[in-house]
């Protein structure tokens, strides 16, 4: 066989395994759960007030799930199902002020708070890690243990917060002792990861009891407040691991073109190694490492290999069957429970990569596991370089949008308050909003760099393209141009106030507009308001475009799917209009335009 050397720049390696055959929670009814309180039901829409204290308005229909308290004896919900291994993924509303949580295997909670714009989270606000509880300690020392998220995500009581959480299961040996402690080896809350390879020494306080378990339900608190839950996936891992054993290996100097017969060679070097690894001391620049050993496997079914190669190629057989050729580093192959042997190539041509071997499994109902060193030396990434806010308010680079859109004229504001944004000079508009820290200019500024930089926290996009704010329409209903050809379009930049909040100024069709964008107090949102010199009688403003909007209380409205709010002061004569797949809210252009964002 050829041997084709393939140049790997950077390890590629799948961190996640494949999914079990673990439906998405059915939330046609509440069948999917143990004896369930009367304040659970399922619905088909939900609501939150911003000004209503754990209140949820419920409409009739199914999936979602709902728990409203209220005069209701509300108690907490399990599932039917045990797990072991997970990972949960769900969407979650909570109303004003209200406090709920999710206990893994009904011991370990992650709470759930309206902790909106808690500048500094604690264990107890939204997302953290809540304490463990022991009585018989002092006053004032009694909680322990606790873990605040790393920044606060969290959005607005009505809006749906996304929550993912990876969990692996405490470990126990054959008598029932504990091994190895629970751990949540990563969870995000809205896109931010809050979490990540935190250790659970023991139940929190409030569990279903002092011991653990390899087996247990998921439990969501149902006697504090009220709370919706909808797109409920849990992917159960209890599937055994393969394992490996009997190594030998074999290194073989040169350049190989074509695979050799192993009796014809003399091997500079040989061994049997607990592991299998490419760290075997000093290699010549261009080798093949070949290894031949056993595979234990503990479970009939599909299973999916993964070779990775620094610096050229690799090769793998299972019984004699090519799984892996040269020119690919996955394949799959139907293993019978018991033990075959299997046979490993590693040919490097290229020096300038540090000798690196990464051999994974994968399979339905377990996660990537690694069967080789779990070393990954010279793969990892560049030091991240973050750009706080203290440190510089105001930063111009390119950013990207995730239609995949590249604004070359882009500033990014923070704020003391953890809330920023990013505006687009070259179209005037407000492009997207964030929570958290201000941004990673790791890929502007490491090496040579491309010019972008990413937001650093809980991010709302408010346009998937970039467009103007301002046009003029001869009819309500015609289309919104993405395009300032013609338009006469002119940025002259922007003036900077006493606190450094900078109000951008542009021309367009002839009218002078100042755009001052300014943060809500306490960091829930942004006040924008455009003052015009003289608009046109056709000149109108689109104030948010998404797959939904609705009008709710007064003149508030909810923006795709009730990703944001958006506010609307009295006297601009809002309406909604649809264009193929968008629905979009407009207003005409008066000398002063004023709305506020909040999420």
């Amino acid at each position: 066989m050829l041997i084709c050397m393939i140049l790997l720049f950077g390890l590629n390696h799948v961190t996640s395994g494949q999914q079990a055959p673990d439906p998405e929670l059915s939330l046609q009814d509440l069948s999917a759960f143990e004896e369930p309180g009367q304040s659970w039901r399922v619905a088909g829409g939900v609501a939150a007030s911003l000004d209503k204290a754990n209140h949820l308005e419920v409409e009739p229909g199914t999936g979602i799930l709902v728990n409203t308290p209220g005069d209701r004896q509300g108690r907490d919900l399990f599932t039917r199902l045990e797990h072991g291994d997970m990972d949960l993924e769900l969407d979650v509303m909570m109303a004003k002020d209200s406090n709920s949580g999710i206990y893994l295997q009904g011991r370990y909670e992650v709470q759930l708070l309206d902790s909106w714009a808690t500048q500094t989270p604690t264990s107890g606000d939204h997302g953290g890690l809540y304490e463990r509880w022991d009585e018989s300690r002092p006053e004032g020392q009694k909680g322990y243990q606790g873990h605040p998220p790393r920044q606060n995500a969290s959005r607005a009581p009505g809006l749906w917060q996304h929550l993912e959480i990876s969990f692996r299961a405490p470990r126990f040996d054959d008598e029932g002792n504990k091994v190895a402690h629970a751990q949540i080896i990563r969870a995000t809350l809205n896109g931010v990861t809050i979490h990540e390879g935190l250790e659970l020494r023991g139940p929190t306080r409030g569990a279903v009891g002092d011991g653990e378990v390899a087996q247990g339900p998921l439990r969501l608190q149902g006697d504090h407040g009220a709370v919706a839950f909808r797109n409920i996936k849990i992917t159960r891992y209890d599937q055994p691991a393969p394992t490996v054993s009997g190594l030998e290996y074999n290194v073989y100097e040169g350049a190989f073109s074509e695979e050799p017969d192993p009796d014809t060679l003399s091997a500079m070097q040989s061994g049997s190694p607990e592991l299998l690894t490419a760290q075997l001391g000093q290699l010549p620049d261009q080798f093949l490492l070949r290894y031949t050993g056993t595979l234990q496997n503990k479970s009939t079914g599909d299973y999916t290999f993964r070779l990775d190669a620094a610096g050229g190629g690799g090769l793998l057989r299972i019984d004699g069957e090519e799984v892996i050729p040269i020119d690919d580093n996955e394949g799959e192959v139907r293993l019978t429970e018991g033990e075959v042997s299997f046979e490993l190539f590693y040919a490097r041509q290229a020096d300038w990569a540090e000798p690196n071997l990464v051999f994974s499994v994968s399979a339905a109902g377990l996660p990537s596991h690694m069967l080789s060193d779990s070393r990954l030396s010279g793969q990892q990434g560049p030091r991240p370089i973050y750009v706080e806010a203290r440190d510089k308010p105001l930063l111009r680079s390119f950013m990207d949008l995730p239609a995949g859109e590249r604004l070359t004229h882009a500033v990014s504001v923070s704020s003391p308050e953890k809330l920023h944004y990013t505006y687009d000079l070259n179209r005037g508009n407000l492009v997207q909003l964030w929570r958290g820290r201000f941004l990673d200019a790791t890929p502007m500024w490491h090496n040579r760099g491309n010019g972008t930089s990413r937001p650093n926290g809980s991010l709302e996009h408010l346009l998937e393209d970039p467009s103007p704010a301002v046009n003029r329409l001869e009819d309500e209903q015609d289309a919104w141009t993405s395009d300032t050809t013609g338009t006469g379009y002119c940025s002259k930049g922007y003036t900077m106030d006493s606190n450094d909040n900078p109000t951008f100024v542009y021309e367009m069709y002839g009218t002078k507009v100042e755009d001052e964008i300014r943060v809500v107090s306490g960091g829930r949102g942004v006040r924008r308001t455009l003052d015009f010199s003289e608009p046109w009688d056709d000149l109108y403003v689109r104030l948010a475009a998404g797959d939904s909007i609705t009008r709710e209380e007064g003149d508030r409205y909810q923006v795709d799917d009730r990703s944001y709010y958006l506010e609307v002061d009295s006297g601009l004569d809002p309406f909604i209009r649809s264009t193929g797949s968008l629905q979009e809210l407009l207003v005409p252009a008066r000398s002063s335009v004023h709305y506020t964002i909040l999420f």
